[in-house]
């Protein structure tokens, strides 16, 4: 509920109304996620639904289902069936980001300064590279970007196509995802890495709108990029920052 509340503080900027939603993993067989139509600024305990992850899942590799059925899936995957409300439909991608590999907690914002980026006709080009050294300590590597799918079902089936792509590239997992038209969504080990992950992603985007203004973004070299996410060094901040902090490179 902190980290909600955090994410959803009117000052930020990331989300207004009812936009973004959070999760938690709680243990192989459930987590907890925002149900449909809440404030994250303003959301309670009653705010979130505990979920199966067994017949979420199952939906990945099953055939396409209607509004009405995806709703039934919803229903049927709470752990309390007495409780109200609805888990969100974009639920399905928490479920597949929380089987991921030390991630604890999700966190997906519409902020402003990173929609700019997202919404315009250069999204996918203007997130082709990293801008400065703390954006690589606190955000990974690169970014993972995915084009603009209907929410539901079909845009997290393209997310998990576009993350299993980035690991092949990288060796390893995002900590960024970025949807065309949609988001932004951080993932961590604990609430606090989803936090700063957001925070330090949005200041990227508003330097990247300022180079746009400027001539154009100056990424940093590809060499550059995996120096500094190998340095030792580098490392030992993540961990003072509650980042993962691995000591092996990528590829």
């Amino acid at each position: 509920m902190q980290l909600s509340r955090a994410l959803g503080a009117p000052e930020r900027d990331l989300a207004i109304l009812g936009e973004g939603n959070t999760s938690a993993k709680v243990n192989e067989e459930l987590f907890l996620v925002k149900a449909s139509g809440q404030q994250l600024g303003t959301i309670g305990p009653k705010g979130f639904c505990r979920v199966r992850f067994a017949p979420i899942l199952a939906c990945f590799e099953g055939p396409p289902l209607s509004d009405a059925a995806l709703k039934q899936v919803l229903l049927e995957s709470k752990a309390e069936k007495d409780q109200e409300v609805l888990p969100s439909v974009e639920t399905f991608f928490h479920a597949y980001f929380l089987t991921l590999p030390g991630v604890q907690f999700v966190g997906h914002t519409h902020p402003t300064a990173i929609n700019s980026i997202l919404c315009s006709r250069r999204a996918h080009e203007l997130l082709a590279g990293r801008l400065f050294p703390d954006e690589i300590v606190v955000c990974g590597v690169a970014p993972c970007f995915v084009e603009y799918v209907d929410p539901g079902i079909p845009l997290a089936q393209r997310i998990k196509q576009r993350v299993e792509e980035f690991f092949e590239q990288w060796g390893e997992w995002p900590k960024t995802v970025w949807m065309q038209n949609h988001g932004f969504i951080a993932l961590g080990r604990s609430a606090r890495e989803v936090e700063n992950i957001t925070l330090m992603a949005v200041k990227a985007a508003r330097i990247l709108l300022g180079t746009c203004a400027a001539g154009g973004p100056n990424f940093l070299t590809e060499e550059a990029v995996r120096r500094i996410h190998t340095r030792p060094d580098e490392h030992y901040r993540q961990r003072q920052l509650g980042q993962r902090g691995e000591d092996r490179p990528c590829k």
